[in-house]
């Protein structure tokens, strides 16, 4: 289950004072520094959401410049995913793409409605739009407490993997969540996607954006 819309009244909102975020952020720290980090089995086919996302809007899916090093996130960087992860799933509205377009399947930026990977999208575009580096925002894909199909985003940062999820306003580390990883976004190259199943173990050697991940 994941679906789609557009960004502009969105924007507006979000420089309004009316909205109020958290003033503290709510992040579990692992107690194993070494599972702070996802690991990935090689290379994946992307959901076919995406590709049809980036062949509508490639300016989403460029390559950006490839940080040398994991993203070091301030405190007050990290407030900003908490305080962008709660702003997104409040002016939202959850909405099937059935719902929205008569569609089974379409990955968009909303503007007011939207299904899991909408939320995850536009949050990644206000993230970037505020100097984040888009090679620390992934897409990644779950299978959550029903055992069904799910979106959410990656902040990929020296901190650890973080989850920035619409069913929940906590950003959590990712070994935190009750989910079972599927797939995500390439931090070398956002049109790849890597398998974070390990019974994909067996997958093909290292090509470009498919090596350890940690």
């Amino acid at each position: 289950m994941w679906r789609i819309v557009r960004t502009a009244a969105v924007l507006g909102i979000l420089a309004s004072p009316q909205v109020a975020f958290a003033d503290s952020v709510k992040i579990l720290r692992p107690q194993d520094n070494a599972i702070s980090f996802m690991r990935i089995y090689g290379p994946t086919l992307p959901p076919y959401g995406f590709v049809r996302f980036c062949e509508s809007m490639p300016g989403e899916c460029r390559q950006g410049p490839l940080e040398e090093t994991r993203f070091n996130a301030t405190p007050a960087r990290m407030r900003q995913l908490d305080e962008i992860n709660r702003y997104v799933n409040k002016v939202i509205e959850p909405a099937t793409d059935m719902e929205i377009y008569g569609e089974t399947e379409r990955w968009a930026i909303p503007t007011t409605k939207g299904d899991c990977e909408d939320y995850a999208l536009l949050k990644r575009k206000l993230l970037v739009e505020r100097g984040w580096p888009p090679s620390s925002l992934l897409m990644t894909v779950v299978r959550d407490e029903k055992g069904e199909g799910h979106a959410i985003l990656t902040a990929r940062v020296a901190q650890g993997d973080f989850i920035l999820d619409n069913k929940n306003d906590d950003l959590r580390i990712w070994h935190k969540v009750r989910y079972s990883f599927v797939m995500r976004q390439s931090y070398i190259d956002p049109r790849v996607w890597v398998s974070l199943d390990p019974r994909d173990a067996a997958s093909p050697g290292p090509i470009a954006g498919a090596r350890d991940d940690r």
